[in-house]
């Protein structure tokens, strides 16, 4: 799983997200070309390198004419949105930012989401910012991100409302769950759009361990005294540590019972709730061959399946003993094939690879019906379960 940690040791903006998403690999041109997709007209967007506190960063520009600072109200901007060429998930990202603003102005002012009339946030460099973090995010192929603890900053801002404290009560509203530090900074470190995109995207949990793969750095507008006014971005593979778990091994020696009839148990057993099943051959005593058959399941299950294999099989007598064992997070999607839809287990290593394995049976279905050979069909699942390895390029 490809994360994104959000490092806002000096707060967050809607243009140093953009910026840090530059950094990351985002390419200007690519962010052009879907900004153009939108109605905007009268701005021009800039990238430049810039060194702050001996840390290369970028700082992300949106340069618009007079014309260009004009109110909105939501239901124009989510309708523009909704109606652009834009990528399905690019809107969903946007929408969702806007909306959740939205609602933190209707709370602060009194009045319904549809009817907030967006001010500074309203002007095409916020569009910008906000469409330009949904766009790089998705280009990223990030699926899940967390962000630090919030410096807040302190003092009174300038606002078309007029003179309103630091932070501001609609980034208080957005901020609601998350964890921040009140009073950190002696300006405004977390602007409305910043708390926003927080606010839509990020998860108010400890980030997870992660494989870092890239950082990126966007830079802020203004010079801070106490930090650098940066914002950091890394980019990463979720690892997964294996999970602990306790079960039961329930297992008896035969050597009396029809070798047709083991499959059968078997379909029963596990019908019945067991996680594993296997055989194994012995020798028993006057040296006869004979088979352990071995049932892994949990202790609530221990009863039901020793009485069924006591029952089904040959067997006088079982014995069980508790095992320990690591699990590995596990999953099963349906991938798309040219033969068909194939259902794939995926369990995710400690260093973030999936381990990927095609339902046998949905293999030999396909197989049956197709009438080819069933490794192609397994190949094709495989293939189409590896995951791309970098954005959406």
């Amino acid at each position: 799983m490809r994360v994104l940690y959000v490092d806002a040791f000096a707060g967050i903006s809607g243009d140093m997200a953009v910026g840090a998403l530059l950094a990351l690999g985002l390419p200007l041109a690519r962010l052009q070309q879907e900004l153009a997709q939108l109605p905007l007209a009268g701005y021009t967007i800039t990238a430049e390198p810039r060194q702050v506190h001996g840390i290369g960063a970028i700082k992300f520009d949106v340069r618009v004419a007079a014309h260009g600072h004009a109110h909105r109200a939501f239901r124009d901007i989510r309708t523009m949105l909704e109606t652009s060429a834009l990528q399905p998930e690019v809107i969903g990202r946007a929408v969702r930012i806007f909306t959740i603003l939205a609602e933190a102005e209707g709370r602060v002012h009194g009045v319904a989401s549809d009817d907030v009339e967006f001010h500074e946030v309203g002007a095409v460099d916020s569009i910008v910012d906000v469409v330009g973090t949904a766009i790089g995010v998705t280009w990223l192929g990030v699926e899940s991100l967390y962000v630090s603890v919030l410096p807040l900053g302190s003092g009174i801002v300038q606002s078309q409302h007029g003179p309103l404290p630091v932070p501001g009560p609609a980034t208080v509203e957005l901020l609601r769950g998350f964890t921040t530090r009140p009073a950190d900074g002696d300006s405004e470190l977390v602007t409305p759009t910043g708390a926003a995109i927080v606010a839509a995207l990020a998860t108010p949990e400890r980030a997870p361990d992660m494989r870092i793969a890239a950082v990126g750095y966007g830079a802020g507008q203004r010079t801070l005294t106490d930090r650098p006014n940066l914002l950091r971005l890394v980019l990463g593979e979720r690892t997964v540590a294996p999970r602990p778990d306790e079960m039961v091994v329930v297992e008896t020696n035969i050597d009396d019972y029809n070798p047709e009839l083991y499959d059968y148990v078997m379909d029963r057993l596990f019908a019945c709730g067991a996680h594993d099943v296997y055989l194994t051959p012995v020798h028993m005593k006057k040296n006869r061959p004979g088979i352990v058959l071995s049932v892994v399941c949990a202790e609530g299950d221990r009863e039901r399946l020793a009485a069924l294999l006591l029952s089904e099989t040959s067997t006088i007598g079982v014995r069980y003993y508790g095992v320990r064992r690591l699990v590995l997070a596990r999953s099963v999607r349906e991938v798309s094939t040219a033969y068909g839809p194939v259902r794939i287990k995926v369990a995710v290593s400690p260093d973030g690879h999936e381990n990927v394995a095609p339902e046998y049976e949905d293999c030999k279905r396909i197989a049956g019906e197709r009438n080819v050979p069933i490794k192609l069909i397994y190949q094709a699942a495989v293939t189409a379960a590896v995951p791309s390895s970098g954005g959406n390029q």
